[in-house]
């Protein structure tokens, strides 16, 4: 074992581990995060979320949530059938949460070391974006199956998403796939519009030799839902972003779940 990584921490209770990046914010991986883990709920697997963006934690607004004492409340906290844990639930949304590095890494291990997740199928591991302390020390010291990154079609967010792909190949943690969020636009009669660009997700996904693993149109209710606490796949099942998610779920769960996946060559980043 390489003496510099720390040693992985033990999860005997889930099968598998698999973290939602992305290179910037602005990109919709939390919303993308919440409702793959919805979907995979809905699609009969046990999951559980972790939002492990310390500094600006959002899913216990997409799931209708606040701050609980923690003297009272067991974590994780369960809401439409799946386990959630954030940073969230023990601070006010008003209250900044001013951190060093250390103490932040610190935060997002006992997030998994010293909660107890049960059994589960999955546990999705929503990231903050970027390339810093929380993302390194998952990714060096959870058993991660792999990773997904989250990208919209425009050049400006893959920028940022291949610097996303190059950590995680420093790391030697696989990548399940790219996912491209807000593709397009689709009236009602079915025509689709680019409003971001055009194949970026795929472009993505060719040059660095990983899966594509879909688009995700956009949808004004995707938003709506997140605010008021349901993520969209669940309020509006049978809407066309709906079914992409699932469709996504299933596509995640094979590559999660084929065997001998193979990480990624280092890179320099």
């Amino acid at each position: 074992m390489n003496p510099q990584m720390p040693p992985k921490l033990a999860l005997p209770g889930v099968k598998q581990l698999v973290a939602v990046a992305s290179g910037k914010g602005g990109v919709g991986k939390s919303t993308v995060a919440a409702n793959l883990a919805m979907a995979l709920h809905m699609t009969g697997r046990s999951v559980g979320l972790m939002d492990a963006d310390i500094y600006g934690p959002s899913v216990p607004l997409m799931f209708g949530l606040g701050a609980v004492n923690p003297q009272t409340t067991p974590f994780p906290v369960e809401k439409y059938g799946i386990r959630l844990m954030s940073m969230g639930f023990l601070v006010s949304p008003e209250q900044a949460v001013i951190w060093r590095g250390p103490k932040v890494a610190q935060a997002v291990q006992s997030f998994l070391a010293q909660i107890d997740w049960g059994q589960l199928d999955y546990l999705i591991i929503d990231l903050p974006p970027g390339t810093g302390d929380a993302q390194l020390t998952l990714s060096q010291s959870a058993p991660l199956t792999g990773a997904v990154i989250v990208t919209t079609p425009g050049e400006v967010s893959l920028i940022d998403a291949r610097k996303g792909v190059k950590m995680f190949g420093e790391v030697r943690v696989p990548i399940l796939g790219i996912v491209e969020n807000m593709s397009y636009l689709e009236d009602a009669s079915g025509n689709k519009t680019p409003i971001f660009g055009v194949g970026g997700g795929q472009k993505l996904a060719d040059e660095s030799k990983v899966p594509f693993l879909g688009e995700l149109p956009i949808d004004p209710r995707v938003a709506w839902c997140g605010d008021n606490g349901e993520p969209i796949v669940r309020k509006y099942p049978d809407s066309p972003v709906a079914k992409a998610y699932l469709a996504l779920a299933n596509t995640i769960a094979d590559a999660a779940n084929r065997p001998g996946a193979t990480p990624l060559p280092p890179v320099s980043l």
